[in-house]
């Protein structure tokens, strides 16, 4: 199944929102307005929303094009922003430890399961570890995640130090060999400094063993818009997040939180989900996500046309 398809109404929004754009006779005004207001929408960013137009409008008054040939142009703006950046996941340790943060509900655990059976099937050892203690049923989620994908999981008692059962789980996975740990933490209510000092310290413990921590990942809700944008700024200030994973790409999603996250805070979306299924979990590819969102190939030779501004 194509990312075209997995997107869902996140696609369609943006299809809707261009579409006056893509219509357009004429590049007037009302056509540079109605980009900037479709890119604000998908939650792009004002100032972020705001250059990517002054670019396209320059190389629109350079070529002259209507309202396809617009679209042409802000599709390799939009991929030349969101290229070249490494959106690998880092090994590098024995074992190489990879944290997982965010707020209750944005699909860490979810994600840790997904992301555990990918790589056990690609022939890596691994181990899970149940950090977020302090929720019984995360716990629980992660055993059952475990189990289909045949990887041993470390927990703790209920409200046991989650930096605890983080250490453990490193050192279980050096004694066995293995060479990754997978590891949930609570989901963090990001207004509480406390708790985030808490994170910290989950880092740091983490990598006082045999561990080293080579990837720390936001998950971030791509439904929440605006609000995962506070939160990644929130995380990146304790947790050196390295990367981003976007959650729900395929629900009421707003597409631009990619472009966002990115242009904001320089951490790169790695990977996305975009439904419920096992393989719905994929590396985030940029030219893939655009021309997903722009539904088709517009056109590669734009017409030459009257511009009014």
């Amino acid at each position: 199944m194509g990312l075209r398809s997995r997107l869902g109404r996140a696609r369609d929004a943006w299809v809707d929102r261009i579409a006056s754009v893509r219509s357009a006779e004429m590049v007037d005004a009302q056509l540079w307005q109605d980009l900037e207001d479709a890119l604000l929408l998908a939650d792009v960013g004002v100032v972020t929303s705001e250059e990517l137009v002054a670019e396209v409008r320059q190389q629109v008054g350079r070529q002259g094009v209507e309202g396809e040939g617009v679209l042409a142009i802000l599709k390799e703006v939009l991929v030349s922003r969101l290229s070249g950046v490494d959106r690998s996941l880092t090994l590098g340790g024995s074992p190489s430890v990879w944290l997982f943060v965010g707020v209750n509900g944005v699909g860490k655990t979810t994600t840790i399961g997904k992301l555990g059976i990918r790589e056990a099937a690609a022939g890596r050892s691994l181990v899970f570890a149940a950090g977020d203690t302090f929720r019984a049923a995360a716990v629980e989620q992660l055993a059952t995640w475990a189990d289909r994908a045949k990887v041993p999981i470390v927990s703790g008692a209920e409200g046991a130090d989650p930096s605890s059962v983080v250490y453990d789980a490193v050192e279980h996975a050096a004694a066995r060999g293995a060479e990754l740990v997978l590891a949930d933490t609570a989901g963090r209510v990001h207004t509480r400094s406390n708790l985030m000092d808490e994170l910290a310290k989950v880092r740091r413990v983490a990598e006082k063993g045999a561990g080293t921590v080579t990837e720390t990942l936001l998950v971030i809700d791509a439904t929440t818009g605006q609000n995962g944008l506070v939160q990644a700024r929130q995380f990146a200030e304790v947790a050196e997040v390295t990367g981003v994973v976007l959650t729900k790409l395929d629900g009421s999603a707003k597409g631009g939180i990619v472009l966002a996250v990115q242009e904001d805070l320089g951490i790169p979306v790695k990977l996305v989900g975009v439904g419920e299924g096992m393989d719905d979990l994929v590396d985030f590819d940029p030219g893939d996500f655009i021309d997903a969102l722009f539904d088709t190939e517009v056109a590669a030779t734009p017409k030459n046309v009257e511009s009014r501004g």
